[in-house]
This record gives structure tokens, C-alpha cells and sequence, in this order.
């Protein structure tokens, strides 16, 4: 029987082409992380193969995950999911278990929380949505779920996010809700 963390290693070529999109995608949008090298951050991703593997979830669920930040404090690259829309490949989740669990008919197939643990990413709060908004336009035709403060899930609700008329503006829903346009941004520290 394998362990949990040999089963998260990526094999070499899954492992190549992951470095590959992400070296691209780094490149290509200098302005979400300005002053950082991909040396650096890929020496941190060598060493940090379990992160790496949660990478590689965010990628082939549709995240586009990018570098936008590091840490002063850890020296710890920082990740979000940076596709256009909410990731097509986690979509039509309602908020978390209890929600899942509270539904009588028309289950959808996961929670946004359950999702976001099995990857290894956390789900974007509303001040990391805030900060990627300010990176780009996203979520101009889906919406994406955030961790929602435990005094709104505590009352049976949870926020969502998007853009509209040049604007993000934050949402709220019953937890158990579930849209075919609305997903969840994961934020992946390295």
C-alpha cells in the first residue's frame, strides 16, 4: 500500500509538462508577480513535490494557476487560480459538507470545501479575491465561491464573488445552492 504522499508525487513527464505551463503562464503575465524570478520559484516547487501535485489539480481542473505574491515573512510563493472564468472543472459544487448533506433532491456532486481539501488548496477569502481583481478581470460571466466568515455559514449562508459593470461585487447564497456558473478559486502556498 502506498503512502498519501508517494501517491500525490507526479510522475516525471506529468512533472515536466506541469513546469512547462507554468514557466509560460509566468512569463506571460509578469505583472501578477513583479520582482520574482522563475528560478526561484521553481527551486521551491522542486523541493515541495506534494505542493506540486496540488498544482497539478488546480491545473487540470481549469484554475490556470499563477504566481501572485510571496510571502515577506516564509519566502513562501504564493498561488492562485488565475483562469478567466471560475475553473470550468469545479463548477455546480455547493458550499461544503453540511450543505451537501442537508440536501434532499438534485444533489450536485461535491462541495467547494470538500474539493478545495482533497487538492491541497484553500478556497480564496474575499481579500484574495479583492487582491487577484486587482491583477485582471476574472469571473466577468461565472462567480466563484469564498471561504465564507463562520458568522454567515453559522446562519445557513455563504459569499461568492464576481465582476460586473466594471465592478467586483460580493454575493451571498444559501450554502446548499449550486449554480453551473459558479465554482471556486483555490490559493496554494509554496
Amino acid at each position: 500500500m502506498k503512502s498519501e504522499e508517494t501517491k500525490k508525487e507526479l510522475p516525471a513527464k506529468q512533472r515536466e509538462e506541469l513546469f512547462k505551463a507554468l514557466k509560460a503562464r509566468f512569463e506571460k503575465n509578469m505583472n501578477r508577480h513583479k520582482g520574482l524570478e522563475w528560478a526561484k520559484v521553481q527551486a521551491r516547487l522542486d523541493a515541495n513535490a506534494g505542493k506540486l501535485w496540488s498544482l497539478n489539480e488546480m491545473e487540470k481542473t481549469g484554475g490556470e494557476p499563477d504566481v501572485v505574491g510571496q510571502d515577506k515573512k516564509t519566502g513562501e510563493i504564493i498561488f492562485f487560480d488565475c483562469s478567466a472564468e471560475s475553473p470550468k472543472r469545479r463548477v455546480s459544487f455547493c458550499y461544503d459538507r453540511e450543505a451537501l448533506d442537508e440536501r434532499k433532491e438534485h444533489k450536485p456532486k461535491n462541495s467547494a470545501v470538500d474539493a478545495a481539501a482533497a487538492m491541497g488548496v484553500e478556497i480564496l477569502t474575499e481579500e484574495q479575491y479583492l487582491e487577484l481583481q486587482k491583477l485582471g478581470e476574472f469571473d466577468l460571466k461565472s462567480s466563484s465561491w469564498l471561504k465564507t466568515p463562520d458568522e454567515i455559514r453559522k446562519l445557513g449562508g455563504a459569499i461568492y464573488c464576481d465582476r460586473r459593470y466594471g465592478r467586483v461585487f460580493v454575493g451571498h447564497n444559501g450554502a446548499q445552492s449550486y449554480y453551473s456558473g459558479r465554482g471556486f478559486r483555490g490559493a496554494l502556498r509554496v
